[in-house]
Protein backbone atom coordinates (compact mmCIF):
# COMPACT_ATOMS: atom_id res chain seq x y z
CA UNK A 1 0.00 0.00 0.00
CA UNK A 2 1.50 3.86 -1.00
CA UNK A 3 1.94 6.13 1.57
CA UNK A 4 0.99 9.99 2.00
CA UNK A 5 1.95 11.83 4.84
CA UNK A 6 -0.09 14.64 6.27
CA UNK A 7 1.88 18.03 6.92
CA UNK A 8 2.65 19.23 10.66
CA UNK A 9 -0.25 20.19 12.70
CA UNK A 10 -2.51 18.56 10.19
CA UNK A 11 -3.29 15.53 11.75
CA UNK A 12 -6.66 16.79 14.17
CA UNK A 13 -9.65 16.48 11.51
CA UNK A 14 -8.16 12.50 10.63
CA UNK A 15 -7.78 11.87 13.87
CA UNK A 16 -11.24 13.19 14.92
CA UNK A 17 -11.78 10.39 12.20
CA UNK A 18 -13.92 12.79 9.77
CA UNK A 19 -13.17 11.03 6.18
CA UNK A 20 -12.31 14.10 3.66
CA UNK A 21 -8.16 15.00 3.48
CA UNK A 22 -7.48 17.86 1.43
CA UNK A 23 -5.13 18.35 -0.79
CA UNK A 24 -3.60 21.23 1.22
CA UNK A 25 -3.34 18.79 4.36
CA UNK A 26 -0.82 16.75 2.16
CA UNK A 27 2.66 16.53 1.31
CA UNK A 28 3.17 15.94 -2.43
CA UNK A 29 2.98 12.40 -2.82
CA UNK A 30 6.67 10.71 -3.72
CA UNK A 31 5.52 8.36 -6.08
CA UNK A 32 2.83 7.83 -8.98
CA UNK A 33 -0.78 6.84 -7.48
CA UNK A 34 -3.49 5.79 -9.66
CA UNK A 35 -7.18 7.10 -9.28
CA UNK A 36 -8.92 5.21 -6.12
CA UNK A 37 -6.17 3.84 -4.92
CA UNK A 38 -6.30 2.72 -1.54
CA UNK A 39 -3.31 4.55 0.19
CA UNK A 40 -2.05 4.64 3.99
CA UNK A 41 -2.30 7.97 6.08
CA UNK A 42 0.72 9.15 7.82
CA UNK A 43 0.78 11.31 10.28
CA UNK A 44 4.10 13.76 10.05
CA UNK A 45 5.94 12.02 12.71
CA UNK A 46 5.01 8.43 10.27
CA UNK A 47 2.39 7.06 12.46
CA UNK A 48 -0.24 5.43 10.35
CA UNK A 49 -3.27 7.10 11.21
CA UNK A 50 -5.80 4.68 8.85
CA UNK A 51 -6.27 4.44 5.31
CA UNK A 52 -8.53 5.55 2.16
CA UNK A 53 -9.00 6.25 -1.62
CA UNK A 54 -6.88 8.66 -3.63
CA UNK A 55 -8.27 11.46 -6.09
CA UNK A 56 -6.02 13.27 -7.91
CA UNK A 57 -8.80 15.39 -9.45
CA UNK A 58 -10.68 16.50 -6.06
CA UNK A 59 -9.42 18.96 -3.63
CA UNK A 60 -10.69 16.09 -1.18
CA UNK A 61 -7.52 13.86 -2.19
CA UNK A 62 -8.37 11.20 0.45
CA UNK A 63 -11.51 9.62 1.07
CA UNK A 64 -11.08 7.68 4.02
CA UNK A 65 -12.26 4.03 4.62
CA UNK A 66 -10.49 3.16 7.68
CA UNK A 67 -9.30 5.13 10.84
CA UNK A 68 -7.71 1.75 12.41
CA UNK A 69 -3.40 2.24 12.40
CA UNK A 70 -1.99 -0.27 10.45
CA UNK A 71 -4.93 -1.88 8.97
CA UNK A 72 -4.42 -3.18 5.69
CA UNK A 73 -7.18 -2.17 3.69
CA UNK A 74 -7.86 -4.90 0.40
CA UNK A 75 -10.64 -5.20 -1.77
CA UNK A 76 -12.10 -7.71 0.23
CA UNK A 77 -13.05 -5.06 2.64
CA UNK A 78 -15.21 -3.23 0.68
CA UNK A 79 -17.26 -6.59 0.19
CA UNK A 80 -17.55 -6.62 3.78
CA UNK A 81 -18.30 -2.70 4.43
CA UNK A 82 -21.40 -3.34 2.27
CA UNK A 83 -22.29 -6.73 3.55
CA UNK A 84 -22.39 -4.86 6.87
CA UNK A 85 -24.67 -1.52 5.65
CA UNK A 86 -27.27 -4.35 4.36
CA UNK A 87 -27.25 -5.80 7.75
CA UNK A 88 -27.78 -2.99 9.31
CA UNK A 89 -31.01 -1.77 7.04
CA UNK A 90 -32.44 -5.31 7.02
CA UNK A 91 -31.61 -5.70 11.24
CA UNK A 92 -33.70 -2.47 11.77
CA UNK A 93 -36.56 -3.75 9.93
CA UNK A 94 -36.57 -1.33 7.26
CA UNK A 95 -35.73 -4.40 4.20
CA UNK A 96 -37.28 -7.28 4.41
CA UNK A 97 -35.37 -10.64 4.58
CA UNK A 98 -37.25 -12.03 1.46
CA UNK A 99 -38.18 -8.78 -0.32
CA UNK A 100 -41.05 -7.12 -1.46
CA UNK A 101 -42.31 -3.86 -3.12
CA UNK A 102 -40.05 -1.83 -0.56
CA UNK A 103 -37.33 0.80 -0.78
CA UNK A 104 -34.45 1.01 1.66
CA UNK A 105 -31.06 2.88 1.30
CA UNK A 106 -28.63 0.29 1.19
CA UNK A 107 -25.38 2.25 1.40
CA UNK A 108 -25.08 5.86 2.01
CA UNK A 109 -21.99 6.80 1.10
CA UNK A 110 -19.26 8.18 3.90
CA UNK A 111 -22.12 7.72 6.83
CA UNK A 112 -21.37 3.73 5.82
CA UNK A 113 -17.56 4.18 5.08
CA UNK A 114 -18.03 4.13 1.62
CA UNK A 115 -17.44 7.64 0.48
CA UNK A 116 -19.15 8.72 -3.33
CA UNK A 117 -21.41 5.35 -2.97
CA UNK A 118 -25.32 5.11 -2.64
CA UNK A 119 -27.04 2.28 -3.33
CA UNK A 120 -30.97 2.42 -3.31
CA UNK A 121 -33.12 -0.94 -3.10
CA UNK A 122 -36.26 -0.71 -5.00
CA UNK A 123 -38.53 -3.75 -5.10
CA UNK A 124 -35.89 -6.83 -5.71
CA UNK A 125 -33.69 -4.53 -7.79
CA UNK A 126 -30.52 -1.87 -6.72
CA UNK A 127 -29.79 1.08 -8.13
CA UNK A 128 -26.47 2.59 -7.61
CA UNK A 129 -24.60 5.82 -8.17
CA UNK A 130 -20.37 5.99 -7.59
CA UNK A 131 -19.15 8.96 -8.01
CA UNK A 132 -15.37 9.47 -6.40
CA UNK A 133 -12.80 7.68 -8.18
CA UNK A 134 -12.28 4.85 -5.28
CA UNK A 135 -16.12 4.42 -6.16
CA UNK A 136 -15.72 3.71 -9.21
CA UNK A 137 -12.41 1.61 -8.95
CA UNK A 138 -14.19 -1.05 -6.66
CA UNK A 139 -17.80 -0.80 -7.55
CA UNK A 140 -17.79 -4.37 -9.06
CA UNK A 141 -16.96 -6.07 -5.78
CA UNK A 142 -19.99 -4.04 -4.18
CA UNK A 143 -22.37 -4.93 -6.26
CA UNK A 144 -21.05 -8.47 -6.18
CA UNK A 145 -21.43 -8.26 -2.63
CA UNK A 146 -25.12 -6.46 -2.93
CA UNK A 147 -26.35 -9.96 -4.53
CA UNK A 148 -24.70 -11.75 -1.49
CA UNK A 149 -26.26 -9.53 0.86
CA UNK A 150 -29.76 -9.80 -0.57
CA UNK A 151 -31.22 -13.06 -1.00
CA UNK A 152 -33.74 -12.95 -4.17
CA UNK A 153 -32.19 -10.06 -5.59
CA UNK A 154 -32.57 -9.61 -8.90
CA UNK A 155 -29.71 -7.82 -10.24
CA UNK A 156 -27.58 -4.37 -9.17
CA UNK A 157 -26.99 -1.66 -12.24
CA UNK A 158 -25.94 1.71 -12.04
CA UNK A 159 -26.39 5.54 -12.68
CA UNK A 160 -23.21 7.23 -14.48
CA UNK A 161 -24.97 11.18 -14.58
CA UNK A 162 -24.28 12.54 -11.66
CA UNK A 163 -22.76 16.00 -11.74
CA UNK A 164 -20.68 15.13 -9.17
CA UNK A 165 -18.80 12.72 -11.50
CA UNK A 166 -17.79 15.56 -13.20
CA UNK A 167 -15.21 16.74 -10.80
CA UNK A 168 -13.63 13.52 -10.54
CA UNK A 169 -13.19 13.52 -13.89
CA UNK A 170 -15.41 9.84 -14.54
CA UNK A 171 -17.35 9.35 -17.62
CA UNK A 172 -20.88 10.76 -17.77
CA UNK A 173 -23.60 9.21 -19.73
CA UNK A 174 -27.40 8.54 -19.83
CA UNK A 175 -28.91 4.94 -18.85
CA UNK A 176 -28.72 1.83 -17.00
CA UNK A 177 -25.81 0.02 -16.81
CA UNK A 178 -25.72 -3.56 -15.31
CA UNK A 179 -23.12 -4.44 -12.99
CA UNK A 180 -24.24 -7.91 -11.73
CA UNK A 181 -27.14 -10.18 -12.56
CA UNK A 182 -30.10 -9.10 -14.43
CA UNK A 183 -30.65 -5.98 -15.69
CA UNK A 184 -33.75 -3.99 -14.15
CA UNK A 185 -36.24 -2.79 -16.28
CA UNK A 186 -36.50 1.37 -16.85
CA UNK A 187 -39.40 1.88 -14.03
CA UNK A 188 -40.03 -0.26 -11.14
CA UNK A 189 -43.33 -0.04 -8.40
CA UNK A 190 -42.46 0.17 -5.13
CA UNK A 191 -45.38 0.86 -2.03
CA UNK A 192 -44.50 3.53 0.67
CA UNK A 193 -46.35 3.56 3.75
CA UNK A 194 -48.97 1.02 2.00
CA UNK A 195 -48.87 4.10 -1.10
CA UNK A 196 -47.82 3.03 -4.33
CA UNK A 197 -45.33 4.76 -6.84
CA UNK A 198 -43.93 4.33 -9.82
CA UNK A 199 -39.82 4.88 -9.52
CA UNK A 200 -38.52 6.16 -13.16
CA UNK A 201 -34.62 4.64 -12.73
CA UNK A 202 -33.46 5.36 -16.33
CA UNK A 203 -34.22 9.02 -16.17
CA UNK A 204 -36.04 10.19 -12.54
CA UNK A 205 -33.90 12.09 -9.80
CA UNK A 206 -31.03 10.87 -8.16
CA UNK A 207 -31.45 7.08 -8.51
CA UNK A 208 -35.25 7.47 -9.26
CA UNK A 209 -37.16 8.33 -6.14
CA UNK A 210 -36.71 11.03 -2.89
CA UNK A 211 -36.20 7.75 -0.65
CA UNK A 212 -34.68 10.60 2.32
CA UNK A 213 -38.37 11.93 2.48
CA UNK A 214 -39.89 9.01 3.62
CA UNK A 215 -40.64 10.55 6.77
CA UNK A 216 -41.19 13.95 5.77
CA UNK A 217 -43.95 13.24 3.49
CA UNK A 218 -45.83 11.27 6.65
CA UNK A 219 -45.28 14.78 8.76
CA UNK A 220 -46.61 16.14 6.05
CA UNK A 221 -49.83 14.24 5.62
CA UNK A 222 -50.29 14.35 9.26
CA UNK A 223 -51.35 18.04 8.92
CA UNK A 224 -52.91 18.04 5.37
CA UNK A 225 -56.67 16.39 6.36
CA UNK A 226 -59.40 18.83 6.02
CA UNK A 227 -57.39 21.53 4.04
CA UNK A 228 -59.67 22.76 1.49
CA UNK A 229 -56.07 24.00 -0.86
CA UNK A 230 -52.73 22.44 -0.92
CA UNK A 231 -49.69 23.43 -3.29
CA UNK A 232 -46.95 21.13 -3.67
CA UNK A 233 -44.17 22.64 -5.27
CA UNK A 234 -41.24 21.41 -6.94
CA UNK A 235 -43.60 18.21 -6.71
CA UNK A 236 -41.45 15.51 -9.09
CA UNK A 237 -43.15 12.32 -9.10
CA UNK A 238 -45.97 13.80 -6.59
CA UNK A 239 -44.75 12.18 -3.30
CA UNK A 240 -46.29 15.72 -0.82
CA UNK A 241 -49.25 16.21 -2.82
CA UNK A 242 -50.11 12.07 -2.87
CA UNK A 243 -49.98 11.90 0.56
CA UNK A 244 -52.00 14.99 1.54
CA UNK A 245 -54.63 13.81 -0.81
CA UNK A 246 -54.58 10.63 0.92
CA UNK A 247 -55.53 12.07 4.22
CA UNK A 248 -58.18 13.85 3.17
CA UNK A 249 -57.09 17.01 1.47
CA UNK A 250 -59.67 18.34 -0.49
CA UNK A 251 -57.39 20.01 -3.44
CA UNK A 252 -53.65 19.66 -4.10
CA UNK A 253 -51.85 21.50 -6.70
CA UNK A 254 -49.41 19.79 -8.26
CA UNK A 255 -45.83 22.19 -9.86
CA UNK A 256 -43.13 21.21 -11.56
CA UNK A 257 -40.87 22.72 -14.02
CA UNK A 258 -40.77 19.35 -16.00
CA UNK A 259 -43.33 17.77 -18.39
CA UNK A 260 -41.66 14.47 -17.64
CA UNK A 261 -42.39 14.76 -13.96
CA UNK A 262 -45.69 15.97 -14.19
CA UNK A 263 -46.66 12.88 -16.03
CA UNK A 264 -45.37 10.91 -13.69
CA UNK A 265 -46.89 12.39 -10.55
CA UNK A 266 -49.70 11.64 -12.90
CA UNK A 267 -49.10 8.05 -13.45
CA UNK A 268 -48.34 7.77 -9.26
CA UNK A 269 -51.86 9.07 -8.56
CA UNK A 270 -53.66 6.66 -10.68
CA UNK A 271 -51.86 4.09 -9.10
CA UNK A 272 -53.36 5.39 -5.54
CA UNK A 273 -57.10 6.58 -7.34
CA UNK A 274 -58.57 4.07 -5.00
CA UNK A 275 -56.85 5.97 -1.53
CA UNK A 276 -57.42 9.36 -2.82
CA UNK A 277 -59.79 11.71 -1.34
CA UNK A 278 -59.87 14.69 -2.99
CA UNK A 279 -58.85 16.40 -6.61
CA UNK A 280 -55.32 16.32 -7.99
CA UNK A 281 -54.74 18.99 -10.44
CA UNK A 282 -51.06 19.52 -12.21
CA UNK A 283 -49.08 22.85 -13.57
CA UNK A 284 -45.93 22.64 -15.32
CA UNK A 285 -44.74 25.73 -15.11
CA UNK A 286 -41.09 27.14 -12.67
CA UNK A 287 -42.48 27.78 -9.68
CA UNK A 288 -40.84 30.80 -8.48
CA UNK A 289 -43.16 32.60 -11.30
CA UNK A 290 -45.69 30.47 -10.54
CA UNK A 291 -46.14 31.65 -6.61
CA UNK A 292 -45.59 35.34 -8.40
CA UNK A 293 -48.40 34.82 -10.93
CA UNK A 294 -50.33 32.98 -7.34
CA UNK A 295 -49.44 36.57 -5.30
CA UNK A 296 -50.69 38.71 -8.51
CA UNK A 297 -54.33 37.02 -8.84
CA UNK A 298 -54.22 37.12 -4.85
CA UNK A 299 -54.71 33.28 -4.43
CA UNK A 300 -54.36 31.44 -1.06
CA UNK A 301 -53.60 28.16 -0.22
CA UNK A 302 -54.01 26.36 3.06
CA UNK A 303 -50.55 24.23 2.91
CA UNK A 304 -48.11 24.75 0.81
CA UNK A 305 -44.76 22.22 0.27
CA UNK A 306 -41.35 23.53 -0.87
CA UNK A 307 -38.90 20.65 -1.45
CA UNK A 308 -36.91 22.57 -4.19
CA UNK A 309 -33.42 21.28 -5.69
CA UNK A 310 -30.33 21.35 -4.20
CA UNK A 311 -29.05 25.34 -4.43
CA UNK A 312 -25.63 25.10 -3.26
CA UNK A 313 -23.01 21.89 -4.01
CA UNK A 314 -20.66 23.70 -1.29
CA UNK A 315 -20.23 26.61 0.55
CA UNK A 316 -18.96 28.94 -2.48
CA UNK A 317 -22.52 28.90 -3.77
CA UNK A 318 -24.17 29.38 0.17
CA UNK A 319 -24.88 33.01 -0.66
CA UNK A 320 -26.71 32.47 -3.77
CA UNK A 321 -28.51 29.65 -2.23
CA UNK A 322 -29.62 31.70 1.05
CA UNK A 323 -31.17 34.57 -1.65
CA UNK A 324 -33.32 31.54 -3.54
CA UNK A 325 -34.33 29.83 -0.31
CA UNK A 326 -35.47 33.38 1.19
CA UNK A 327 -37.26 34.44 -2.01
CA UNK A 328 -39.05 31.44 -2.19
CA UNK A 329 -40.20 31.18 0.98
CA UNK A 330 -41.43 34.85 1.46
CA UNK A 331 -43.03 34.13 -1.75
CA UNK A 332 -44.94 31.12 -0.17
CA UNK A 333 -45.38 32.80 3.35
CA UNK A 334 -47.56 35.71 1.57
CA UNK A 335 -49.90 32.91 -0.04
CA UNK A 336 -50.81 30.98 3.02
CA UNK A 337 -54.26 31.90 4.78
CA UNK A 338 -54.66 32.41 8.26
CA UNK A 339 -53.53 29.23 10.11
CA UNK A 340 -52.02 27.80 7.19
CA UNK A 341 -48.95 25.34 7.22
CA UNK A 342 -45.67 25.75 5.48
CA UNK A 343 -43.84 22.55 5.29
CA UNK A 344 -40.18 24.17 4.15
CA UNK A 345 -36.73 21.79 3.32
CA UNK A 346 -33.61 22.63 2.38
CA UNK A 347 -31.36 19.28 1.37
CA UNK A 348 -28.04 21.65 0.75
CA UNK A 349 -25.60 20.17 2.96
CA UNK A 350 -23.77 23.72 2.89
CA UNK A 351 -26.58 24.99 4.73
CA UNK A 352 -26.91 24.40 8.24
CA UNK A 353 -29.78 23.93 10.11
CA UNK A 354 -29.28 26.98 12.10
CA UNK A 355 -28.59 29.24 9.28
CA UNK A 356 -31.68 27.86 7.33
CA UNK A 357 -33.92 29.02 10.28
CA UNK A 358 -32.32 31.94 10.24
CA UNK A 359 -33.29 32.53 6.53
CA UNK A 360 -37.05 31.31 7.37
CA UNK A 361 -36.98 33.60 10.21
CA UNK A 362 -35.76 36.71 7.86
CA UNK A 363 -38.87 35.43 5.15
CA UNK A 364 -41.11 35.83 7.74
CA UNK A 365 -40.19 39.36 8.96
CA UNK A 366 -40.08 40.80 5.11
CA UNK A 367 -43.70 38.96 4.68
CA UNK A 368 -45.15 40.59 7.97
CA UNK A 369 -46.40 36.92 9.20
CA UNK A 370 -45.75 35.23 12.50
CA UNK A 371 -44.97 31.38 12.57
CA UNK A 372 -44.96 28.47 14.98
CA UNK A 373 -42.49 25.40 14.36
CA UNK A 374 -44.51 22.60 14.56
CA UNK A 375 -42.49 19.85 13.62
CA UNK A 376 -38.59 19.30 12.49
CA UNK A 377 -37.63 16.60 10.15
CA UNK A 378 -34.82 14.75 8.57
CA UNK A 379 -33.06 12.27 6.92
CA UNK A 380 -34.75 8.75 7.47
CA UNK A 381 -32.76 6.07 9.68
CA UNK A 382 -31.65 4.05 6.01
CA UNK A 383 -29.70 7.16 6.00
CA UNK A 384 -27.75 7.61 8.94
CA UNK A 385 -25.07 10.32 9.80
CA UNK A 386 -22.05 9.16 11.13
CA UNK A 387 -21.22 11.47 14.08
CA UNK A 388 -17.94 12.62 12.61
CA UNK A 389 -18.94 13.70 9.68
CA UNK A 390 -22.08 16.24 10.14
CA UNK A 391 -21.21 17.44 6.02
CA UNK A 392 -23.99 13.71 5.98
CA UNK A 393 -26.71 15.49 7.33
CA UNK A 394 -27.72 17.18 4.25
CA UNK A 395 -31.53 17.28 4.57
CA UNK A 396 -33.71 19.61 6.69
CA UNK A 397 -37.19 20.26 6.95
CA UNK A 398 -39.47 22.75 9.00
CA UNK A 399 -43.12 22.46 9.36
CA UNK A 400 -44.63 25.95 10.13
CA UNK A 401 -48.03 27.57 10.70
CA UNK A 402 -49.14 30.73 10.95
CA UNK A 403 -50.04 32.90 14.29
Amino acid sequence: MKKVYLKPGKERSVLRMHPWVFSGALEPPTEEIAPGEIVAVQASNGETVGCGWWSTMSQIRVRMVSFLPNHEVNEGYFGLLTMKAVSKRTLSGLLPLFGGPVACRLINAENDDLPGVVADYYAGWVVCQFTTAGAERHKNIIAQALMTALPGCNGVAERRDADARKREQLPCEEGIFPLAGETPPDELEITENGIRFAVDILKGHKTGFYLDQRDAREAVAAYANGKKDVLNCFSYSGGFGIYAAIAGAKKVTQVDSSADAIALAQKNASLNADKIKGEIEYETADVFKYLRLCRDKGRVFDMIVLDPPKFADGKSQLMKAARGYKDINLLAMKLLAPGGVLATFSCSGAVSSEFFDQLLAEAAADARRRFQILTRTGQPKDHPVALSFPEGRYLKGVILQTM
